[in-house]
C-alpha cells in the first residue's frame, strides 16, 4: 500500500522537478558519459547490495563528517571491474553493480536531484527514515524470534512425536540452515524488484509455513515446514541492512548499524523465554508457532502500511517511468533499466562466488570462523541451558527460559560503545584526512568493536563453565552470559563493517560466505550439542568452546596491525594489487 502511493506521489514529483528544469523534460541535454555521476553507486552513494545476512550492508567507506550526502562522490565510487581479473565476473563488462550498461550513451540518465530531493531516502526527514529503521529491525526480531522459540519445547515435542532430545531439537537446527541458504538468493532479488516486494511476499510465506508447522500431524511434515519457513524468514535479515544503508549516509550508520543489531539479536534472545513459559504451561507446543504467527502478522501490516520502497535503483526506474510519460521521450532510463545481466545469472553467481571466496580469501575465512564459534556458543545455550539451569540448580522449565534475559542483558551493554566506536572512528576520519585529503578512513578503523568485546567471550565461557556446580549462586552463571552477548555482538559487529569496507564491490559476497558458514555450522552444533552436554558434561562442554574462541581473540588485533598488508595479497579486496 504504501510502496504504492509511493509510486503515485513520485509522478506528481516528476512533474515539479520538470518545470523547475524545462531543458531535461525535452530531453535537449547531450547524453555523455560524465552523465554517469547522476546515478548513486547503488542506493545513493552507497553500495547496498545485501545477499549475505541480516545486516549484510555492503556501504561505502566514510567521507566527511561534515558532508551529509557525498553527492559528488558517486563517479569515483563506481568501481571497474575488469572481466578478465575475476574469473567468476567475465560477463561484466563496465559497473560494479555487475551490470552491462553499454546502452547508457543512447540514453539520458535518471539520477536524483543534487540536494533535498524528497524522491532520495536519504533526503527524507529523520522521523521517516528513523521510522524506517524501526520496522526492519522488528522484521529481524520476529525472524529471529521463530529461529529459537521452539528450542525452548524440545521436551514437549520430544513427548507427542516418540523420538529423542537430539530429534527433537531438529527444527531448531534446520530452521537455522534454511537461514543460511535463503540469505544468499534474497539479495538478487530484492535488487529486481525492490525491497519492499520481497519483504511482504517472503513474510506471507513465511507466515503460511509456520500455519504448516503448527498443524503438522507428523515429524516429517512439522521439519519440512520449519526448514522452508527458515528459508523465506532469512530474507527480512539478509536485505534490512540494505535498508539501512538505503536512508542513511556511511557516517551516520556508525550509529544506526549497532542500533539495528541490538534491536534484532533481541529476537533469537527473547524466543525461548516464550517457548519455555509455553513448555511449562497447560499450551500445546503448538502456540510456539501461533505466538510467532500473531507477531508476524504485525508486522506484515506494519511493512504493508507504513513501510515505502528505499531500494534506489528501483525509485529512479519509478521516476524514469514517470519522466517518459510525461515527457514522451523514451531515451529516460534508469541505471537498472540497462541491465543486460538475467536474474538466475546473478542468482548463480551470487550462491557460487560465496563458496569460492570463503576459501580463496584468509580474511573472509578467519572472519567467518571467528563468527561462527561466537554463534555456535550462543545457539548451543538454547540446548545447554536445561543441563545448566535445570540440570545442576533444579530450576524449572520457564524459570530456565527467564535465564535467557541475561544475554538480553549484554545486548544492552554495548549501547555505551556506539558514541565511542563513532569518536574513533571519526578520528580515524580525520588523521586520514590530514595526510590525505581525497583519502579514506581504513578499513582497520572498524575493528575497535572487537578489539573491546573479543576477550569477553572466552572470559565468559571459562566464568559460567568453572562457577556452574551446586554450592555457587546460579547468580554467577547468569552474570558470565551477559558478557557472552557482550563479546559476541561485537564480534559480529566488527566482522560485518569490516568485510564491507575491505571488499568493496565484492562486499556482498563476502557477507553471504560469513552467513554460509556461521548459520550452516551452528544449525549443524545443535544436534551434536544435546549429546556433548550430556556426555562431556557443562564445565567441560563450555571449557572447550572457550578455548576455541581464546585462540580467535587475536584475528582483530592482528588485523588491526598488519591488515593493510594482508588486503594488499587480496585478490578481491578494495586495496589489492
Amino acid at each position: 500500500m504504501q510502496s504504492i502511493l509511493q509510486y503515485r506521489r513520485f509522478g506528481n514529483l516528476a512533474e515539479e522537478q520538470l518545470a523547475t528544469d524545462p531543458e531535461k523534460g525535452l530531453g535537449s541535454r547531450k547524453p555523455s558519459l560524465k552523465c554517469k555521476k547522476h546515478f548513486p553507486a547503488n542506493d545513493s552513494g552507497s553500495k547496498a547490495s545485501v545477499a549475505g545476512d541480516e545486516v549484510s550492508m555492503v556501504s561505502s567507506q566514510d567521507t566527511s563528517p561534515n558532508s551529509r550526502r557525498p553527492r559528488e562522490t558517486y563517479e569515483d565510487e563506481k568501481v571497474s571491474i575488469n572481466p578478465s581479473a575475476d574469473p567468476l565476473n567475465r560477463s561484466v563488462t563496465t559497473e560494479a553493480g555487475g551490470e552491462d550498461t553499454s546502452n547508457v550513451s543512447k540514453t539520458v540518465p535518471v539520477g536524483f536531484e543534487p540536494e533535498n530531493d524528497p524522491m532520495n531516502p536519504r533526503d527524507w526527514s529523520f522521523g521517516k527514515r528513523l521510522m524506517v529503521t524501526i520496522v526492519v529491525s522488528f522484521m529481524g526480531v520476529i525472524v529471529g524470534w521463530s529461529s529459537s522459540i521452539d528450542s525452548g519445547i524440545i521436551p514437549q515435542y520430544a513427548e507427542e512425536f516418540g523420538v529423542s532430545e537430539v530429534v527433537a531439537s531438529l527444527p531448531t537446527g534446520l530452521f537455522l540452515v534454511g537461514f543460511g541458504t535463503g540469505a544468499v538468493m534474497s539479495g538478487p532479488f530484492s535488487e529486481t524488484v525492490g525491497r519492499n516486494p520481497i519483504y511482504i511476499i517472503t513474510l506471507i510465506v513465511f507466515m503460511l509455513l509456520l500455519v504448516g508447522a503448527g498443524l503438522a500431524q507428523n515429524l516429517a511434515g512439522q521439519l519440512v515446514s520449519r526448514t522452508l519457513a527458515g528459508i523465506f524468514a532469512a530474507t527480512p535479515l539478509a536485505c534490512a541492512g540494505g535498508t539501512i544503508a538505503d536512508v542513511w549516509t556511511p557516517e551516520e550508520q556508525v550509529f544506526t548499524f549497532p542500533i539495528y543489531a541490538i534491536i534484532s539479536f533481541s529476537g533469537p534472545v527473547l524466543g525461548p523465554v516464550v517457548g519455555g513459559w509455553i513448555g511449562q504451561s497447560n499450551l500445546s507446543w503448538r502456540w510456539t508457532e501461533w505466538v510467532t504467527l500473531i507477531g508476524a502478522g504485525i508486522i506484515l501490516v506494519t511493512v504493508i502500511l507504513f513501510q515505502p520502497e528505499t531500494y534506489a535503483p528501483i525509485l529512479l526506474k519509478w521516476k524514469a517511468i514517470h519522466l517518459r510519460r510525461v515527457t514522451g521521450d523514451d531515451r529516460y532510463r534508469a541505471e537498472i533499466e540497462l541491465r543486460q545481466t538475467s536474474l538466475p545469472a546473478r542468482l548463480l553467481l551470487a550462491m557460487y562466488r560465496p563458496v569460492v571466496m570463503l576459501f580463496q580469501e584468509p580474511t573472509i575465512f578467519l572472519f567467518s570462523l571467528y563468527l561462527t564459534v561466537a554463534y555456535i556458543i550462543i545457539f548451543t545455550f538454547f540446548t545447554g541451558y536445561e543441563f545448566i539451569y535445570e540440570g545442576i540448580y533444579g530450576l524449572t522449565q520457564g524459570e530456565t527460559a527467564l535465564c535467557f534475559l541475561g544475554l538480553a542483558i549484554g545486548l544492552l551493554l554495548c549501547i555505551p560503545l556506539i558514541p565511542l566506536n563513532a569518536k574513533l572512528r571519526s578520528r580515524d576520519i580525520t588523521r586520514t584526512k590530514e595526510t590525505d585529503p581525497a583519502g579514506k578512513a581504513p578499513p582497520e578503523s572498524r575493528l575497535y568493536w572487537a578489539t573491546i568485546g573479543a576477550p569477553a567471550l572466552p572470559i565468559s565461557m571459562f566464568w559460567m563453565a568453572w562457577t556452574a556446580r551446586v554450592g555457587i549462586p546460579f547468580w554467577s552463571t547468569l552474570a558470565a552470559s551477559v558478557l557472552t552477548a557482550f563479546g559476541m555482538l561485537c564480534i559480529f559487529i566488527t566482522c560485518y563493517q569490516y568485510l564491507i569496507d575491505t571488499y568493496g564491490t565484492y562486499a556482498a559476497s563476502a557477507l553471504s560466505s560469513l552467513t554460509l558458514m556461521r548459520y550452516l555450522v551452528s544449525g549443524a552444533m545443535i544436534e551434536v550439542s544435546i549429546p556433548f552436554y550430556k556426555n562431556m558434561g557443562v564445565p567441560y562442554t563450555l571449557t572447550i568452546l572457550g578455548c576455541i574462541s581464546a585462540v580467535l581473540v587475536p584475528i582483530p588485533y592482528v588485523f588491526y596491525k598488519y591488515g593493510p598488508e594482508i588486503r594488499k595479497r587480496s585478490r578481491y579486496g578494495r586495496n589489492s594489487c
